[in-house]
């Protein structure tokens, strides 16, 4: 398994930005030969809030599970913008989400077809993965939403009503217009994941799946639980799966496991490395 770190020039934010990327292109099986050269099903995995592309590498195990089931994960930078757009400012991350698509495939021997291509994140990846997932469904087939921060659409209805001083920031009133630019229509935009579900099954354009996953000690459980139910109403299939925890790395570290071990079309396959240096013989 291979673990590149990438700085390219982006069109839609017109500046370097980098990228982690987990290739599975030198697997080698116990006998010493590499897998055939067959494009990988691939991961775009956002980060949340505070963080950048080197957060899943450090917070969880990821790069195991990619490599037992050879899958390609794409880990970019967010800044604290959400993975959306803002006119206002020329700030596209939405676009450049697509962006990363066609610029990897470009790099690496990923797979070109959207039934292998799949988005995921935790909070505010968690809904960059869902609105953008919903934005670019002939590019991902499979979304994944952990404890998604869902909440901003209906809570800046109310953002009159926020203060706006340093013990609140980042969820202030200036920041958060800096992102999602102004709110009055934002509850009935493209920005609110709901409508996005509800455009896109209006639509007769192939849906994405969903595993969407919370735990139970979550400020975010309730929105979560609610969009799982409206996702349901609008005929999507939706794997629902709270379990134990707060907004904390170790509910995360378990969800992705899941995730790719149970939920993803892949399959493990054994391979040479420092953590597995031979079959087991154990039943031998």
């Amino acid at each position: 398994m291979a673990l590149a770190e990438v700085n390219f020039f982006s069109q839609t934010l017109m500046r370097t930005v980098p990228f982690y990327a987990i290739l599975p292109c030198d697997k080698t099986g116990f006998d010493g030969k590499r897998e055939e050269n067959t494009p990988f099903k691939t991961l775009y995995l956002l980060h949340g809030i505070f963080g950048n592309y080197t957060d899943w590498i450090t917070g969880t195990r990821i790069l195991r599970w990619a490599t037992d089931y050879g899958l390609a994960v794409i880990m970019p930078s967010g800044d604290n913008r959400f993975y959306t757009y803002n006119k206002a400012n020329g700030e596209d991350y939405a676009a450049f989400i697509e962006e990363l698509v066609y610029v990897t495939r470009d790099m690496f021997r990923l797979s070109h077809d959207r039934k292998d291509t799949f988005v995921g994140g935790l909070s505010m990846g968690g809904y960059g993965a869902i609105t953008n997932g919903l934005r670019y469904p002939h590019l991902f087939s499979r979304i994944i939403g952990l404890s998604s921060a869902l909440h901003f659409p209906t809570m800046l209805e109310t953002m009159e009503d926020m203060p706006e001083t340093p013990d609140c920031y980042p969820f202030g009133r200036t920041f958060l217009s800096t992102i999602f630019g102004d709110v009055k229509n934002l509850k009935e935009s493209d920005k609110n994941p709901v409508v996005q579900a509800k455009r896109l099954a209006d639509s007769g354009h192939p849906l994405p799946v969903f595993y969407l996953s919370c735990g139970v000690d979550d400020e975010l459980y309730s929105v979560n639980e609610a969009f799982v139910k409206t996702l349901q109403d609008l005929g999507y299939d939706v794997v629902w799966k709270p379990g134990p925890g707060a907004h904390e790395w170790d509910f995360w570290d378990r969800a992705i496991e899941n995730v790719i071990r149970t939920w993803l079309p892949l399959e493990n396959r054994e391979s040479l490395g420092s953590g597995n240096i031979g079959p087991d013989r154990t039943g031998d």
